[in-house]
């Protein structure tokens, strides 16, 4: 796998307009290739901000993002989009989902940006990504879906690429005690098969206990995650 997945942090620093405390403040924070990193904290702690900015979704007030080199803080808007299409497969809170698309094309629409007809390869990938969610009717639409199946639809786009690096944002908190078992085993396991970096925000112990490194952002900053006890 590409050394794409790794990641530097350096300063970086976002501050709202009027308000002179910055959200939060990360003098450093390192990832390496393959890596998997857990971020936790209680509600308005930064924990999405942070994830739009590691993802270039946001951009900071100071700071360096680096991924295999490359400062994303840096890039061009055309450069940037780039960027996340080649390398970063993304699991939102809210899914992003197309209503008025089937299960299966919402999966393929990361493929849709390169080609109009997505390759046999791809199409049979995208099925095997939403059986192994638990996903069976790929031709049934999105909006006729729970919030649960939403999240697993959004998880098997976010893998379809294959990318470098995966992040996922509370990418079990609309499921039930089992599917979330699934999903999580689901998530790690593929991230890991394909040697991809992957980032979770989560606040499921369970989750965290599966990254090999887990931090919690509180006041601002970053802090090392204590064991449970």
């Amino acid at each position: 796998m590409s050394g794409q997945g790794q990641l530097q942090v350096r300063d970086l620093a976002l501050r709202f307009a009027g308000q002179q405390k910055a959200l939060f403040n990360i003098p450093s924070l390192d990832l390496s290739a393959g890596g998997s990193l857990g971020i936790c904290g209680v509600s308005g702690a930064g924990k999405t901000t942070l994830f739009h900015c590691l993802a270039g979704i946001a951009t900071p007030t100071a700071g360096q993002i680096c991924w295999g080199g490359t400062d994303i803080c840096t890039l061009p808007a055309p450069a940037l989009g780039r960027w996340r299409h080649s390398n970063l497969g993304l699991v939102f809170q809210d899914f992003h989902l197309i209503d008025g698309l089937s299960t299966l094309d919402n999966v393929l629409l990361p493929a849709y940006f390169d080609r109009w007809r997505p390759a046999a390869a791809l199409r049979q990938r995208a099925r095997e990504l939403l059986a192994a969610s638990g996903i069976s009717a790929f031709d049934r639409l999105a909006a006729q879906l729970s919030r649960g199946e939403r999240q697993r639809v959004a998880l098997a786009r976010a893998l379809l690429l294959q990318p470098s690096i995966v992040m996922a944002d509370e990418p079990t908190a609309s499921l039930d005690p089992d599917h979330r078992t699934q999903i999580g085993d689901l998530l790690t396991e593929l991230v890991r098969a394909q040697g991809a970096t992957l980032i979770v925000i989560s606040h499921e112990p369970e989750l965290l206990a599966r990254m090999q490194r887990c931090l919690r952002l509180q006041d601002g900053a970053l802090q090392q995650l204590s064991p449970s006890p």
